[in-house]
């Protein structure tokens, strides 16, 4: 095992340069040697901190493993919480961050972290860390240069993160293929404010969005496609309050929207779908739909996030022009004639225990 030393000159040949302090079984993983550095010019309270730099190692290495629950349970319950990515959607705050991050973490494609510098200071209960290195995909093979920058805070004599900077100097999708899903974004929002639905009780989530949507505004423009969502989301909203519906939240092109009534909610859907294969307007639009009805109870976060987060794993699995729904919101309607469900199927859901039977919802004269 390496020997510490205080001398700096010979940082300037490790490959990689790993800054003040890592446990030993980080610095034998990057075959580096563990270098302190000159204190020189740094005030009395401020000074190199090796235990930040642990812990922010064993953070990105689970960052890259998809483990976000270490990560979160290393968050702030201060308010001031936030996290920054290099996607113009990835930004988080207090509790859409606590409660959506975990979520987030597992669509990004799991890496290797191989760092080239981790400096880190704290000053009495503050303290930060930041790095530089590259990120290889173990699943797509990718690589790209990131850059982090942690800051930390001392609660009850543990250091908690209370800010999170990653960036990766290009676009996500260029650099790492990798792009946040709008209806991830969208759960993400509704679950930082339950208290937006407005009702305690059952009820039926819908979710929608436009398909392909990232490729259609790369084609048209961003102006253009402003426009166009303008005036998709304005429609939306229209289907939905004439359905009895609420629009609780819209984020990008997606809507999250709440029914009382399950067979309202299936109306609505199926209206939607009709109204959107009838619109001569260009670009010609193609939506996705998906629910789930279940107890909501908007003073309970955990409960409203189950039936959201549920509702949101549904409609993700739909195609263009598709309409899917749980068996719940099925169960709700009895075995009433005036819908039609086809091609049921037991999956697994994103997030939630066993296997899930879901069922798609004909809306076409002719399905």
């Amino acid at each position: 095992m390496s020997q510490l030393r205080d001398k700096t000159d010979d940082a300037r040949v490790l490959p990689p340069r790993i800054i003040y302090y890592l446990m030993p079984t980080i610095a034998d993983l990057f075959a580096s040697e563990v270098v302190f550095p000159s204190t020189e010019g740094m005030s009395e309270n401020l000074r190199p901190s090796p235990e930040l730099v642990a812990i922010a190692t064993r953070l990105i290495d689970a960052y890259g493993r998809g483990d976000g629950e270490i990560m979160t349970n290393l968050f702030s319950e201060d308010a001031a919480i936030s996290y920054f990515g290099s996607g113009e959607s990835e930004s988080w705050r207090d509790n859409a961050l606590r409660r959506g991050f975990s979520q987030y973490i597992r669509q990004v494609p799991k890496f290797r972290w191989n760092p080239e510098e981790i400096r880190a200071f704290e000053a009495g209960s503050f303290g930060w860390v930041e790095t530089k290195g590259s990120i290889e995909g173990t699943e797509n093979g990718r690589s790209a240069q990131v850059r982090n920058t942690m800051i930390f805070k001392l609660e009850k004599g543990v250091w908690k993160i209370v800010h999170v900077h990653n960036s990766i100097p290009a676009n996500n999708a260029k650099s790492f293929g990798y792009e946040p899903r709008g209806f991830e974004e969208l759960l993400d929002a509704a679950l930082a404010s339950p208290f937006e639905l407005g009702q305690s009780g059952v009820a039926t989530i819908m979710f929608t969005d436009i398909a392909d949507s990232s490729t259609i505004a790369k084609t048209i423009g961003d102006t253009m496609w402003a426009e166009v969502v303008g005036r998709h989301l304005h429609l939306m909203q229209k289907h939905i309050s004439d359905g009895g519906g609420t629009a609780v939240k819209s984020l990008g092109d997606g809507v999250m929207s709440s029914f009382v009534s399950a067979r309202a909610a299936l109306l609505t859907a199926q209206n939607i779908q009709q109204a959107n294969t009838a619109e001569t307007t260009e670009p010609k639009l193609q939506i996705r739909i998906g629910m789930h009805t279940g107890e909501v109870i908007t003073s309970d976060a955990d409960h409203f996030g189950t039936v959201v987060n549920k509702a949101a794993r549904v409609a993700a699995l739909a195609s263009p022009n598709e309409i899917f729904v749980s068996d719940a919101t099925q169960i709700m309607i009895g075995g009433s004639t005036d819908f039609h469900f086809t091609d049921q199927m037991s999956v697994p859901l994103k997030g939630l225990e066993g296997d899930h039977s879901i069922s798609k919802l004909s809306w076409r004269s002719d399905d």
